[in-house]
């Protein structure tokens, strides 16, 4: 998992990825490619 100051640029590079909030932090999350993920915050 990566830790980025910019998830949006992270959210383009596949079309399954997702960005989600969760206990106040930004994740990128895919389930189809599952190491495609990232945090911010």
């Amino acid at each position: 998992m990566k830790v980025r100051n910019s998830i949006r640029s992270l959210r383009k590079r596949h079309r399954a990825n997702q960005v989600v909030r969760r206990r106040g932090r930004l994740y990128v999350i895919n389930k189809v490619n599952r190491r495609f993920k990232a945090r911010q915050g």
